[in-house]
């Protein structure tokens, strides 16, 4: 009798653990469905940097998938790679076909790189962005400050085809999407601000370096005064926050940054979801532009 009912319980699990194995890995198409977009990263996805349609060097996230994730990431990045298919599929991977990490080493923050000749097979539409896209995809890893780029074990010092000059070591301060409004090369100020796009139904983030001629140094109003600015300045970059937003105060500490502002954040404080967007442009210019770890935002 007792032996029955084991049998019997045994038979019930298994049978249960096989539908959910079937559910799982074989979803009905009326209940499955891919989230929009993951805004908060976590310890399943990675933040990536790499082209979209509009030919920016754009975020968006991928599922973390090895132990590795240096390794993970360029291999992303590499064009018909194993795993290029991982990215959605508005955006290509910038670093040319075929091209190979051949070993790198980290200490104490600084990342070196040492690729396969490919790497220099890259076209000069490209070049600036793939060198983008490795700063701000890499430095987004919580171990690395910054990065050199070796081929061949021959430090990489100027771009391959256009020849432009690269700093030793590479990190944010590169900038991203560069855009010059400059008169000269004195008191120049380089902001990064976080512009959404939007591909069909998906928002995603674009970053935009935009250097000019200025000594004002109070990024937190330069930021603001960029996002509210209507209309922004490409079609195709979005900014949601309202143009009567007013920031009513600020402080900065050591390694966080709180902002306070008026409920007109947006024009409609109905869309919950397109608050939270705002509120992580502003937070991740401000994060990128002062290096901050923490950044608080209150609305009355």
């Amino acid at each position: 009798m007792l032996k029955r009912h084991a049998i019997k319980k045994i038979i019930i699990s298994t049978g249960t653990l096989l539908i959910f194995f079937l559910i799982y890995f074989f979803p009905n198409q009326n209940n499955f469905s891919i989230p929009e977009e993951v805004i908060y990263i976590d310890e399943l996805t990675l933040p990536l940097y790499t082209i979209d349609q509009n030919n920016y060097v754009a975020r968006t996230n991928i599922i973390k998938k090895e132990n590795d994730d240096i390794n993970y990431i360029i291999n992303v990045l590499t064009k018909g790679s194993i795993n290029s298919n991982y990215l959605p599929s508005n955006f290509y991977s910038p670093i040319p076909k075929g091209t190979k990490l051949i070993d790198y080493s980290l200490n104490d923050g600084l990342l070196k790189l040492n690729f396969s000749k490919e790497l220099l097979n890259v076209t000069e539409e490209d070049e600036e962005k793939m060198i983008e896209s490795l700063i701000y995809s890499l430095c987004e890893l919580d171990n690395v400050k910054n990065i050199m780029i070796f081929v061949e074990n021959e430090k990489l010092n100027e771009l391959p085809n256009s020849k432009i000059k690269l700093p030793t070591t590479l990190d944010k301060s590169y900038g991203i999407n560069k855009v010059y409004d400059i008169k000269n090369f004195k008191d120049t100020t380089k902001t990064t601000i976080y512009y959404l796009s939007k591909y069909e139904n998906d928002f995603y983030y674009v970053p935009i370096s935009k250097i000019t001629n200025s000594d004002e140094k109070n990024y937190v109003e330069i930021i603001v005064n960029e996002l509210k600015t209507s209309p922004i300045y490409e079609n195709n970059l979005l900014s949601y926050l309202n143009a009567s937003y007013e920031l009513e105060s600020y402080e900065i500490l050591e390694n966080s940054i709180t902002l306070s502002f008026n409920n007109n954040l947006i024009a409609s404080l109905e869309d919950k979801d397109l608050v939270e967007k705002v509120k992580y442009s502003i937070s991740l210019s401000l994060r990128d532009t002062y290096n901050l770890d923490n950044i608080i935002i209150n609305m009355n």
